[in-house]
């Protein structure tokens, strides 16, 4: 293994290696990684069978350091835009159910949209929450510079909120 792309300290993966019961194909590595600074990192992970094929595999992941949710790279694309965007954001909770609430603002305030949605994401980013523009009635918003926050609550009941800027044309 090699850890944020770091070859000269490369991880010798072996004795952390177990196999599915009853399937010598399959197996699972359990390696304990400490001492890492907060923030995003990455694996890259190669293995060979025992006719010494081999294969690759890398992921990414954040390091928080706590266990409350946590949001970075928040942003609607395209911004501005004229028919459709889409809400992204990355979090460190992947694989759990998120419950995501996006209100879309006049910038006095005034909520014009609510999306609601639960995703699972099996990584840290989400990019499935479009927009067609159009407010909670069906009509569509006229041009102009709209707040939109995301809110996302955990299943452990933890949230965390976030404040954008958006542009209709």
């Amino acid at each position: 293994g090699v850890l944020d792309d770091n070859t000269q300290n490369s991880l010798l993966l072996n004795d952390f290696f177990e196999s599915e019961l009853d399937d010598y194909t399959k197996g699972q590595v359990r390696y304990p990684i400490a001492g890492l600074t907060e923030g995003l990192h990455k694996i890259r992970v190669k293995a060979w069978d025992i006719a010494n094929n081999s294969n690759e595999g890398y992921t990414e992941f954040v390091v928080a350091s706590s266990a409350d949710i946590a949001l970075k790279h928040v942003l609607n694309y395209p911004n501005p835009f004229t028919t459709n965007t889409r809400f992204w954001f990355e979090h460190n909770r992947p694989g759990e159910q998120l419950q995501v609430f996006i209100r879309i603002m006049t910038v006095t305030g005034k909520v014009v949209k609510t999306i609601q949605r639960t995703i699972t994401t099996t990584g840290n980013r989400s990019d499935e929450i479009s927009w067609d523009g159009r407010d909670d009635y069906g009509a569509k918003l006229g041009r102009g510079v709209y707040l939109w926050q995301l809110s996302v609550r955990t299943p452990d009941g933890k949230r965390v909120q976030k404040l954008e800027k958006l542009v209709i044309l």
